[in-house]
C-alpha cells in the first residue's frame, strides 16, 4: 500500500517541466499499429496509461524500445501475431476500442477488442464510433465471453470511404473514424468532428505516415485512402492538462512556478478564465509562468465544453482554485455527468460548495432532462483541512493533491494508481518546488493512520 503524505501551507516556487501529453501518445501507438515501417516518438512521457497501451501493441506484434529517461521509443509492428487483444485488459483504458479502426487496415481477420475502461465519470458509451465503423462497412458486435463482454469487428468487403455525421463531436469516435479512413477505399468525411490539440496531433502525424488529411472550419474532417505509408519520427505534445494543473496549484499556493513545455496555443481558454479571477501568468518563448498575484476573484461563470471550449480535465483542480477566491462562482458540467463526484471529499476539507442537477450555465447541455447533478456553486475564500482521502479517478486526484497543497494541515492520499496513470513523476516535481509531500509504502494494509503521527515510517 502506498499513500502521499501531504503537509499542506507552503507556496510552490520554481521551475518544473511538463511532460508528453498522455491522451497523444496513447492514440499514436495505436495509430502506428496502421503501418509496418518504424515510428520513433520523443517527449514520451512515463506514466501508466502509457505502459498498459503498450503491453496491449505487444500483444498483437509490436516490437518496442524505450528510453525511459531520454522519453525516447521506437516501435514497429512487422506483421500482426494476433487480432485478439486478451480479457485481462477490459476495463484498463479507452484504448481497445480504437484498435478497431486501426488493425482493420492491416487484416481481414476479425478483430476482437475488451470493453473499454477509464475513471468513472460517467457513461462515455462506444455507439458513436460503432456507428461510424459500420458506415465504413465494419460490422461490429458486441458478444459475452468467459467473464466479461468483447466487440467482435471485421470488414467483410473491406473498409469504403463514406460520410460521417457524428452526433457529438467525440474525441474517441473521431479519432477511430479517422484511424478507419487512412486505409479506406475512397474519401472519408467526418462532420461535427472533435477538434482537439490530441486530434490534430494524431492528424499531424498520420500525414507524416503517408495519410492525405485536411480539416475544414466548420469541423468537418476529410480523410483519402492510401495504402502506401512510410517511416516517421515525431514529437508527442505537451500535456496542456499536467501544465494547467501545475500552474494552478502555484497559484492556489501564492507561489510562482514556470512550467517549461507550456504551449500557449492549446491553453488560450484555460488562461482567458485564469486571468478573470485575477490569476497571474507570463507567457514565454519555453513556457508558461504562473504566479500569485493577489486575492483572487469570484463572480465567474465556467462551462466545459468541447474545444475550443474550457477542457472537462481542467475543471477539477479550477474548483479547488474558486474555494480560495474571494465571492461565489458557478461551474457547470457539459461533457460528462458525473464529473463532480469529487466534490464531497472537497466540502468535507471544508469547502463550501453545493451541487444542482439544472443547468446552471448559459445554455442547456445534453443533460439537461437528467437527474444528473452536473452544475455547483462554488463560495469562497475557504479555509481548507487536512484529511485522508481515497482517489475515485486521475483528475479528481490531482485535485485532491491541490487541495492538500492548500491546507495548512497533514493530508493522506491513497488511490495513487490513478495519479500514476497521469502524472509523470508528480511526488518528485512538487518536491522540488518546495512541497512538503512524501510517498510512503507500507508493507500491511493499515486500517487507522494518525494524521499528526510523525512517526509514520516508509
Amino acid at each position: 500500500m502506498e499513500l502521499l503524505r501531504i503537509k499542506g501551507g507552503k507556496p510552490l516556487n520554481g521551475s518544473v517541466r511538463a511532460a508528453g501529453a498522455k491522451n497523444s501518445i496513447t492514440k499514436l501507438l495505436v495509430a502506428s499499429l496502421l503501418s509496418d515501417k518504424k515510428c520513433t516518438f520523443y517527449n514520451v512521457p512515463n506514466i501508466g496509461d502509457v505502459e498498459v497501451t503498450l503491453d496491449m501493441c505487444k500483444e498483437l506484434g509490436m516490437q518496442v524500445t524505450w528510453d525511459r529517461l531520454a522519453g525516447i521509443m521506437e516501435v514497429q509492428t512487422k506483421e500482426l501475431k494476433t487480432t485478439y487483444i486478451p480479457q485481462r485488459f477490459s476495463g484498463s483504458n479507452r484504448i481497445p476500442i480504437l484498435m478497431v479502426g486501426a488493425l482493420l487496415g492491416r487484416t481481414d481477420e476479425e478483430i476482437i477488442v475488451p470493453t473499454v475502461g477509464g475513471d468513472k465519470i460517467g457513461l462515455r458509451p462506444v455507439n458513436f464510433h460503432i456507428e461510424a465503423l459500420e458506415k465504413l462497412g465494419v460490422t461490429i458486435e458486441y458478444r459475452h465471453m468467459k467473464k466479461e463482454g468483447a466487440y467482435f469487428a471485421y470488414a467483410p468487403h473491406g473498409l469504403k470511404g463514406t460520410l460521417v455525421t457524428l452526433p457529438y463531436p467525440s474525441v474517441g469516435a473521431t479519432e477511430n473514424t479517422i484511424l478507419a479512413g487512412v486505409t479506406a477505399r475512397g474519401t472519408t468525411t467526418i462532420k461535427n468532428a472533435a477538434i482537439e490539440p490530441e486530434v490534430v496531433e494524431l492528424i499531424l502525424f498520420l500525414q507524416k505516415l503517408g495519410a492525405i488529411i485536411a480539416i475544414d472550419t466548420d469541423r468537418t474532417i476529410r480523410i483519402q485512402g492510401t495504402r502506401h505509408l512510410h517511416e516517421v519520427e515525431h514529437t508527442v505534445i505537451t500535456d496542456r492538462i499536467e501544465a494547467a494543473s501545475l500552474g494552478m496549484a502555484a497559484i492556489a499556493t501564492k507561489g510562482k512556478v514556470f512550467v517549461e513545455g507550456a504551449q500557449h496555443s492549446t491553453m488560450i481558454t484555460f488562461l482567458n478564465k485564469l486571468r478573470e479571477i485575477g490569476g497571474g501568468f507570463s507567457v514565454k518563448s519555453n513556457g508558461i509562468e504562473f504566479f500569485y498575484d493577489g486575492c483572487l476573484r469570484g463572480g465567474l461563470h465556467l462551462e466545459t465544453d468541447v474545444y475550443p471550449g474550457f477542457m472537462t480535465d481542467w475543471q477539477q483542480p479550477f474548483v479547488v482554485l474558486l474555494t480560495q477566491a474571494q465571492g461565489s462562482s458557478v461551474v457547470h458540467e457539459t461533457v460528462y455527468e458525473n464529473r463532480f463526484g469529487y466534490v464531497e471529499t472537497l466540502v468535507e476539507m471544508g469547502a463550501d460548495i453545493s451541487l444542482f442537477r439544472q443547468c446552471l450555465g448559459g445554455r442547456q447541455c445534453r443533460f439537461a432532462s437528467h437527474s444528473f447533478p452536473h452544475s455547483i456553486v462554488v463560495k469562497g475564500p475557504t479555509e481548507l483541512s487536512g484529511k485522508k482521502i481515497d482517489i475515485p479517478d486521475l483528475r479528481a486526484g490531482f485535485a485532491y493533491v491541490m487541495a492538500a497543497l492548500v491546507s495548512k494541515e497533514t493530508s493522506l492520499i491513497s488511490g495513487l494508481t490513478f495519479l500514476d496513470r497521469g502524472y509523470e513523476n508528480l511526488t518528485t516535481k512538487l518536491d522540488v518546488l518546495g512541497a512538503d509531500i512524501e510517498r510512503l509504502h507500507f508493507e500491511n494494509n493499515q486500517a487507522q493512520f494518525d494524521l499528526q503521527e510523525p512517526a509514520l515510517a516508509k
